[in-house]
């Protein structure tokens, strides 16, 4: 295929029996993960097959051809380097379609509705561990792997998903959504080393991407501008509102409810004694609603479409919160619904819950599971000091 990522090579090899050596399908992405994720199983005996998917960007300006940060020419152009080293087959599936639909419209919906996603999330809920995990099935593998800082335990209790051992690393916050049976067929090599170990590896492999630096941003912004892509690709125009305080108190206009985020500061275009902080948005107002920083305290959040990896425990259970890929956990207790939602009495208020974003649950190293932290208002509590911190 030629790398200019024009005409994506869509073609796969016939699914066959896996034999004596198990077929692995790695997620490669021209990074230095993925990359030493691959050539680990490679030299552990499975039968590697290195898969890109070409997913949707935001065209750019001037080009015929916009590539997403996660498939550019140069990105493909390294994991065929990768893949050739390592003497593994390598082929790049078309999912531009199936992405715009599952996560770009997902994300644009979400700010409409006034909440703050977290596409990475949704991705890996949608994409990754559903289109790709069945394609890779599909051909006869085993397994389905990929370059992310976690592990998976099997013991008596079936699988468990836990953090990767690089602290700063570590992304089971983004994978809190697998069940007993994606665990069972994925594997996350690298979750046991470090950042700086899976470069030493890089090297020692003599990988081609070793030095290479990461994107953080989101994949298909043409600019890292996520409000003038919304403006640019949202259903509706933004409507400006009325900015209040929690009080109802008018404090000015906002430009329309997507533009900000809780606890944002700077850049509201108001004018206060004190400095105001976005506390929360009013999706059926319109309003946009500020408050000092003590009011970004909440000792209480409902988490909706929560996934229990080893299934939902039968009664409330102390645990840690996530509620932001870094933020630090929070001591909690979390109560389980019968409509797929809990209950979450944090020990100690926490700074900044937003709709939208996940809140995931740990027994220590665990990921017990997580949900959507829902746009319910709620009210001050009790912080719960005599829960035990995990």
């Amino acid at each position: 295929m030629d790398a200019n990522c024009t005409t994506p090579d869509t073609s796969l090899p016939p699914a066959l029996p896996s034999g004596d050596r198990p077929r692995v399908v790695v997620a490669m992405s021209g990074g230095v993960d993925s990359s030493v994720a691959a050539a680990l199983l490679a030299d552990q005996g499975y039968e590697v097959i290195g898969v890109m998917m070409r997913l949707w960007n935001e065209p750019a300006n001037g080009a015929a051809t916009p590539a997403n940060r996660c498939c550019t020419p140069d990105q493909m152009a390294d994991a065929r380097r990768v893949a050739d080293r390592l003497n593994i087959p390598f082929y790049v599936i078309d999912v531009r379609d199936h992405f715009r639909r599952a996560i770009v419209q997902f994300f644009i919906d979400e700010h409409a509705a006034g909440r703050t996603p977290n596409p990475c999330v949704e991705c890996n809920r949608q994409i990754r561990f559903t289109y790709l995990l069945e394609r890779a099935l599909a051909l006869g593998a085993g397994y389905l792997a990929t370059g992310h800082y976690a592990r998976v335990r099997r013991d008596a209790g079936g699988f468990r998903l836990l953090r990767g051992v690089d602290a700063d690393k570590d992304q089971s916050y983004v994978l809190h959504m697998l069940s007993q049976a994606h665990l069972a067929q994925v594997l996350f090599p690298i979750g046991g080393y470090t950042k700086t170990e899976v470069r030493e590896l890089a090297r020692a492999y003599n990988l081609p991407v070793a030095a290479k630096q990461e994107s953080q941003d989101l994949c298909f912004l043409k600019d890292n501008d996520y409000r003038g892509f919304l403006r640019r690709h949202g259903d509706a125009e933004p409507q400006p509102g009325e900015i209040v305080t929690a009080d109802g108190r008018h404090l000015g206009r906002h430009a329309g409810l997507a533009d900000y985020t809780i606890g944002q500061r700077k850049g509201l275009g108001i004018a206060a004694a004190e400095p105001l902080f976005v506390v929360g948005k009013d999706a059926a107002r319109n309003a946009l609603v500020v408050g000092p920083r003590a009011a970004l305290a909440q000792a209480q959040l409902t988490a909706r479409q929560v996934n229990w990896i080893s299934g939902p425990p039968a009664a409330p259970i102390a645990a840690a919160v996530k509620i932001r890929y870094k933020a630090d956990p929070v001591v909690a207790q979390i109560a389980p619904g019968p409509d797929g939602s809990a209950a979450v009495q944090l020990a100690e208020p926490a700074y900044g819950v937003t709709p939208g974003q996940a809140a995931v649950f740990y027994d220590g190293d665990v990921c017990l599971g997580g949900g959507i932290i829902a746009d319910e208002a709620w009210e001050p509590a009790t912080p719960v000091k005599e829960l035990e911190a995990r």
